[in-house]
Order: structure tokens, then sequence, then C-alpha cells
């Protein structure tokens, strides 16, 4: 019963990141902040929509992350 219920979590968990993903306007850098052009990780205060995609992002990847973790323990 647990277990049923934290795998239909954590697919909602799942689904809810790639939608936030998907929603959030692409950061033009890709690959390239690799090869020295960091232009992505300065001057990038984000504010309203974009910031709150950014939080919902992070929150939900650990979530996702967490919620696998303690699916291998659950019997």
């Amino acid at each position: 019963m647990l277990r049923t219920l934290l795998e239909v979590v954590l697919l909602l968990v799942g689904i809810g990141l790639t939608v936030v993903v998907a929603v959030q306007r692409s950061k033009g850098e890709g690959l390239g902040s690799i090869g020295g052009g960091a232009r992505i990780f300065f001057n990038n205060r984000r504010m309203g929509k974009e910031a709150l995609l950014d939080r919902l992002t992070v929150i939900l990847g650990v979530t996702l992350a967490v919620l696998s973790i303690l699916l291998i323990f659950v019997q």
C-alpha cells in the first residue's frame, strides 16, 4: 500500500518536473558553458515567473531524488 502510494507520488512529481522544465525559457548556453563561455552563471538575477520556475525545478528535482531513494527501502 505504502509502496504503491510512493510510486504514484513519484510518477506525479516526475511528470510535474518534466512540465516545469519544458515550460522554462531556454538559457541560450547549452554545452557552451563547459568551454569557458560561462555567461550563464554571472549577472543572471531572475524575477517573477523565471525565479518561480527555477525554484520549482530544484524542489521537484530534489523531491524526485528523495522519493526514488526512499522507494528502495520500502518493501
